[in-house]
């Protein structure tokens, strides 16, 4: 509606400011091994960082006790932009399922790129007479759901949006200044002692989820669990690995 825009702006300037600055010890830093062996870089003792995981937290009623993890890298083994909101353990799930540990966590996934889609990561029952969990997912994907469209009717292009918003005039989805100024004093302070060289990136191997280290910090201090068992192929086909009885029930 009329506003609307504004609002919108408001609100995230409002949630930015209610961010703590993070530190050193609320993040993980790499750089991929070869990074180095780049003719481009002068520097060969450079601490630059190729990927970095960090915990932000929201100082509001709204977000009080949630970790926010940002994760970005390069040279890993996928290339993709999505988010992911992991919800708590479900109550009684290992009475439910009969598994001497829980379930593993639902999540809803907002995939941005590549290929558009939005499913959640449920539980359900094994197939057949077993009643150990097995981890699948509801989706909606954009390329397979929306079948009478084609690709650039039904998801146009990041910025034949924009320039269409321009024409009616709604700045929604526009950064304002002062929203990108509180995005700098939050990051600012941790760039500064980067470059102060106060701390050294983790060497990791190209082609992987990047350093080790990264998924020990999201686990232990953002307590984030990841199934390692479950792999999504896409539209419909996502499935955990069909392991034995034994292995699900420790998922």
């Amino acid at each position: 509606g009329e506003g609307a825009g504004d609002h919108i702006r408001d609100a995230k300037v409002a949630a930015l400011k209610s961010i703590l600055p993070p530190t050193l010890d609320d993040c993980v830093l790499g750089q991929y091994d070869g990074y180095l062996d780049d003719p481009t870089i002068s520097n060969k003792e450079s601490n630059t960082p190729t990927f970095a995981a960090v915990m932000l937290k929201i100082n509001n009623p709204r977000w009080a006790g949630v970790p926010i993890i940002l994760k970005a890298g390069k040279a890993l083994n996928e290339r993709k932009a999505e988010m992911r909101i992991q919800f708590k353990d479900a109550p009684a799930g290992t009475f439910l399922f009969d598994t001497d540990t829980p379930p593993p966590r639902n999540e809803l996934v907002i995939r941005l790129q590549p290929k558009e889609a939005i499913y959640m990561k449920t539980n359900v029952k094994a197939p057949g007479f077993a009643t150990h969990p097995i981890q699948t997912e509801l989706e909606v994907n954009y390329d397979s759901r929306f079948k009478n469209f084609s690709s650039r009717e039904a998801n146009p292009d990041a910025y034949t949006r924009l320039i269409l918003d321009v024409l009616r005039n709604k700045q929604a989805a526009f950064v304002r200044d002062d929203e990108l100024i509180a995005s700098w004093k939050i990051f600012t302070p941790l760039l500064h002692k980067i470059e102060e060289g106060d701390s050294k990136p983790i060497i990791y191997q190209p082609g992987g989820r990047g350093p080790k280290e990264a998924d020990e910090f999201i686990k232990e201090k953002c307590d984030f669990k990841r199934n390692e068992d479950y792999v999504y192929h896409g539209p419909t086909k996502g499935i955990a690995k069909r392991n034995s009885h034994k292995d699900l029930s420790k998922l």
